[in-house]
């Protein structure tokens, strides 16, 4: 189980990690500029949600702080689909 967890938190840190370079790669003008900030906001959350779960006091509150996890990594999606229909 250790080893699982260890698994996530490396790949929650390298998905934030892809997020700000991506970031930092976008222009920094107009609605783009806004739409990537929320990305960014997102997506560097995914982790941070992610390590708040394994400190967890019970099982509802591990469940709670996944949900809070998943509901960023569906909200990155939204945006990064944005970006892209967008052009």
């Amino acid at each position: 189980m250790k080893s699982e967890r260890q698994d996530l938190r490396a790949r929650t840190r390298e998905y934030a990690l892809r997020i700000i370079r991506l970031y930092e790669s976008l222009p920094k003008s107009g609605a783009v500029h806004v739409i990537s900030h929320q990305l960014l906001r997102s997506g560097t959350s995914v982790g941070a949600h992610y390590s708040e779960s394994c400190r967890a006091k019970s099982k509802a509150d591990f469940i709670s702080k996944i949900e809070g996890s998943l509901q960023e990594l569906e909200e990155g999606i939204y945006w990064m689909e944005l970006l892209i229909q967008a052009e």
